[in-house]
């Protein structure tokens, strides 16, 4: 069944200086140009549009919606609003912060709370998410002997989560697709600098100890390598320097009567 367009309300219609009146007192700087047309809402209730003369509104148009109430005889202005036309100039759509976020944001002072259904975590020994509720009385026992035995984290990496975390860790500057491994004179496995990650993590990673290697602390695979392998060493020791010709380091302590 069709439905019945409303009809245009002739006071309505002819109310076009009090609509642009209207849009002139809310656009303040924003110019409102030209009357481009008139639209029946309801029954008595019409929206004239305007043109925005902006340059930073392009496309936009002021829409001033009247109407005129039964048995009335004067129109008054419901509301005033700037609407955006074809090929409007618009913002970006909506990115929840969630979505926004990426590696490295959290700096100083910013907080970023774990989701509670963050796949990369599971329970942990204290019971995950139920310790958050009033501690049932099965696990009172139960967190005093973790708590003494320092094992009570909330929750803990999920298998999911290690094996993101290891596609990333392969993928980044510290796996063994790159350029600095590749010219390496050996990878990381074999290296006195290298210290293993403990857990099933320490398979395939662990973190560089040497100061001079540009992965120092940070987190490198197994088949990672650089220039600064600790079986790297000099062909021979330097040369002993004889004892200078004229002592300038050595002090005698004058002694007077």
């Amino acid at each position: 069944m069709a439905v019945r367009a409303p009809e245009l309300d002739a006071a309505c219609a002819e109310a076009v200086e009090l609509a642009h009146s209207a849009a002139v007192a809310q656009a303040g700087v924003i110019a409102v140009g030209e009357h481009l047309g008139t639209r029946a809402e309801e029954a008595r209730v019409a929206t004239h549009y305007f043109a925005c003369d902006h340059p930073g509104y392009p496309g936009w148009r002021w829409a001033v919606t009247v109407v005129r109430a039964s048995r009335a005889r004067v129109v008054t202005v419901s509301e005033v609003c700037l609407l955006p036309g074809d090929g409007a100039l618009l913002a970006p759509s909506w990115v929840p912060w969630s979505d926004r976020v990426e590696a490295g944001d959290v700096t100083p002072g910013v907080m970023m709370p774990t989701p509670d259904n963050d796949p990369r975590l599971e329970a942990g020994f204290t019971g995950g998410d139920a310790a958050r509720d009033a501690d049932p009385a099965e696990w009172q026992q139960t967190r005093a002997v973790v708590a003494e035995l320092g094992l009570g984290r909330e929750r803990v990496l999920s298998p999911y989560g290690r094996e993101e975390a290891a596609e990333r860790w392969v993928d980044g500057d510290g796996g063994p697709h790159n350029a600095m491994t590749k010219q390496a004179p050996g990878v990381c496995q074999g290296c006195a600098y290298f210290v293993r990650l403990s857990g099933s993590l320490g398979r395939q990673f662990g973190v560089c100890a040497n100061q001079f290697s540009p992965s120092d602390a940070r987190v490198v695979s197994v088949d990672h390598g650089c220039g600064a392998h600790s079986d790297v060493v000099e062909p021979e020791r330097g040369d002993d320097l004889p004892r200078p010709v004229w002592d300038t380091i050595t002090t005698e302590q004058l002694l007077f009567d």
